[in-house]
């Protein structure tokens, strides 16, 4: 499919706490979320729904936390 790209990357425990504080503060105050991962600046909007998503296989545990939107 065209235009479809997906990008990962790691970050420490505080950068993680910083992002976090920043999505939790957008989510409350129905405002965008701007994040840059890898590189790539992403504008997440207010009407986004939030999943969290738990996976185990063996003995290895996730926890995903995913926002998705439509772009209009």
């Amino acid at each position: 499919m065209t235009g479809d790209k997906e990008t990962e990357k790691s970050y420490s425990t505080k950068e993680v706490v910083a992002k976090l504080r920043r999505l939790a503060d957008a989510l409350e105050e129905e405002k965008t979320f701007e994040i840059q991962i890898a590189g790539e600046r992403i504008y997440i909007p207010p009407y986004a729904t939030v999943e969290f998503e738990y996976e185990r296989q063996d003995d290895v545990e996730e926890v995903e936390i995913e926002l998705k939107w439509k772009r209009r």
